[in-house]
């Protein structure tokens, strides 16, 4: 499945446009993409996530999340290939770093394991990251997208911190709380991920602002969850991820001070500037 992937003239140009070969008529290169797929007793899930899921990726990373039902071998029935990782904490940001880490290629794209997101949409998404977008976000509310699985409150609880989101950070987003995204590899040096719950994909979207990454929001139709319940609580994740903005926040405005400090003058850098004369000889030169 990866063999259309492999680079073709990575001696020629370094330049990561210029290192992948033509993949189909409507990408015109296609980086190694690695999908991560957090997953916890999702087997009968999988069989719909996995079948919108496009022939040419390089890789599935599938981290399992301790299943006691058979979510692992269909994972492997599904994709011969599939890298599984066992995760070794809770949640679901502990699962995606964990992914994270265990994916090789250039891009990374998060998909859920419930059904819910189309994996056609990598398509849009990769072109995006190709065409200079250091980020691809997924909303659900840019023209074009949709959700058949929030309800009123969530909604309006989803507005709210995204506005809360845009006014402190001076980001752009329509969306804020949504697991469905891609990004560059090199994205993780500069976003440090260090958080396990569903407030995951809020730290994700503050911190690519605070460090300037180029962000391309991609319409995105969310269905409903195939089999199963969420394990999302909307009053005890969105509080989480209250707590991760003002956390981050109260963050940047710490380093604002330290900076501040920093290229502040100091008291003897602001004194008076004699000159070679000490104040010793001038008051014996005044007796």
């Amino acid at each position: 499945m990866s063999s259309v992937l492999r680079p073709a003239v990575a001696d020629q140009d370094p330049s990561p446009v210029g290192k992948y070969r033509p993949v189909s008529t409507h990408l015109a290169i296609a980086p190694p993409v690695s999908v991560v797929i957090p997953a916890m007793n999702e087997a009968e899930n999988l069989p719909y996530v996995f079948k919108t899921l496009p022939d040419w990726i390089h890789e599935v990373v599938l981290v399992d999340g301790n299943s006691t039902d058979d979510t692992v071998e269909v994972a492997r029935e599904l994709w011969p290939d599939v890298k599984v990782v066992r995760q070794r904490g809770k949640g679901k940001g502990d699962a995606l770093i964990t992914g994270f880490e265990a994916a090789t290629g250039d891009i990374i794209v998060m998909v859920d394991a419930d059904g819910s997101a189309d994996g056609n949409e990598i398509l849009s998404y990769v072109s995006a990251l190709v065409s200079g977008a250091d980020f691809a976000k997924g909303s659900r509310f840019a023209n074009g997208g949709g959700t058949d699985d929030m309800t009123p409150i969530r909604k309006l609880g989803n507005w709210a911190l995204c506005t809360a989101v845009n006014r402190k950070f001076g980001a752009r987003y329509t969306d804020l709380c949504y697991g469905y995204n891609a990004f560059w590899r090199h994205c993780l040096d500069k976003i440090d991920l260090d958080c396990t719950g569903f407030e995951v994909e809020t730290l994700m979207n503050i911190r690519v602002v605070k460090a300037g990454l180029k962000v391309q929001e991609i319409p995105s139709h969310e269905y409903l969850r195939i089999h199963g319940t969420s394990n999302l609580r909307a009053v005890r994740d969105g509080l989480r991820v209250l707590k991760v903005i003002l956390k981050e926040r109260s963050n940047r405005r710490a380093l604002r001070r330290r900076s501040a400090a920093a290229h502040s003058p100091t008291l003897d850098s602001v004194r008076p500037v004699h000159s070679g004369r000490s104040s010793h000889s001038v008051r014996g030169e005044a007796s």
